[in-house]
């Protein structure tokens, strides 16, 4: 199987692109899934009912988050109600919605997992051992199983992925927003990249107005969270799956859309 990842999409521009750049990823790659970070969808902060429904119009799979998952707090009771929505599985028991799903098209199954890391974010329960209870849970239905996993510390992103070598079929970072050079297969059939990068508006903090960034870093006051405009990009990977569950290529990508103003 075929699965395009696409990473974390931030605020309005963001979802102007998803909406432009699938048809030309779908002409492109032929993929059996596509699968996304959401976590900033809404206004670089959350999701909303709204924006879930919007995203999933768009030929979207399922959308996995991160630590800004229930920003939207008006959206909370709604959680429950998306079954290919995603939040960290490693939130504490009571949390809404779910932390991993088995999506299946066309006669192909996938385990999707959201995982969170712990170092620099809320500490959450370890990763590392929810994960691996999952994934054994998952392997009982299909040996195809992709892992988003939503960290800040590269090393921590790297350790996941020897630890999950073997065992699932790709292991992706988000988080960071920036898209790393380290795609490759690990020595056990892993695929892995310690970053997907960000689907956003390019000349910017990372998503936010840079010149309101670099004002916060220059004087240390409280930064006004304003969503940058402009060009926006799409950065994602493509991961080829065999029917054993190892990964036979990962590569990465980016499609700029055109200047919309």
């Amino acid at each position: 199987m075929r699965v395009i990842f696409i990473g974390d999409v931030f605020g309005k521009p963001g979802r102007r692109a998803i909406r432009e750049a699938i048809p030309f990823l779908k002409k492109t790659y032929s993929p059996d899934f596509i699968l996304l970070n959401g976590e900033n969808a809404a206004h670089g902060a959350g999701i909303t009912e709204k924006i879930v429904q919007e995203l999933f119009s768009y030929g979207v799979d399922v959308i996995t988050g991160g630590n800004h998952s229930f920003d939207k707090r008006r959206f909370l009771d709604k959680f429950d109600e998306f079954p290919f929505l995603l939040r960290p599985a490693n939130f504490p028991q009571g949390a809404p919605g779910k932390g991993y799903v088995v999506v299946e098209k066309n006669g192909l199954k996938l385990g999707v997992v959201n995982l969170q890391g712990r170092i620099g974010l809320p500490p959450l329960d370890s990763p590392f051992i929810v994960g691996r209870s999952i994934v054994e849970e998952i392997k009982k239905e299909t040996p195809c199983i992709l892992i988003d996993f939503h960290a800040e510390a590269t090393s921590e992103k790297k350790v996941m992925g020897f630890f999950m070598d073997g065992e699932v079929s790709a292991v992706v970072g988000t988080h960071t927003h920036i898209q790393t050079a380290d795609e490759t297969i690990l020595s056990h059939g892993t695929a892995y990249i310690t970053d997907v990068g960000m689907t956003g508006v390019e000349d910017s903090a990372i998503g936010i107005d840079k010149n309101a960034a670099l004002k916060s870093f220059l004087t240390l006051l409280p930064m006004n969270f304003e969503i940058a405009e402009g060009i926006a990009s799409v950065n994602f990977v493509v991961i080829d799956i065999e029917e054993n569950g190892k990964a036979k290529s990962i590569i990465r990508g980016k499609w700029r859309e055109q200047d919309p103003f």
